[in-house]
């Protein structure tokens, strides 16, 4: 019958989930925050804000014209 996948389907589940949960978890533990990075940490990051802080826009690209001059 069609129940009889059931178990089989549970342990799979199990099995595909095991990874995620434990990195959560883990995450939390060591770095204290459900996630592998911070937004103040990174080198990405610290492009990220000063994107944002220069051009008001985060995703737009901005290099050294974007600068103000003193």
């Amino acid at each position: 019958m069609w129940f009889e996948i059931l178990p089989s389907m549970g342990i799979v589940f199990a099995c595909m989930s095991l990874p995620h949960a434990s990195l959560y978890v883990l995450n939390q533990l060591f770095h204290g925050n459900h996630f592998r990075r911070s937004l103040d940490t990174t080198e990405l990051a610290k492009q990220y804000l000063r994107d944002e802080r220069l051009t008001g826009d985060a995703y737009k690209l901005s290099g050294l014209e974007a600068i103000p001059d003193a």
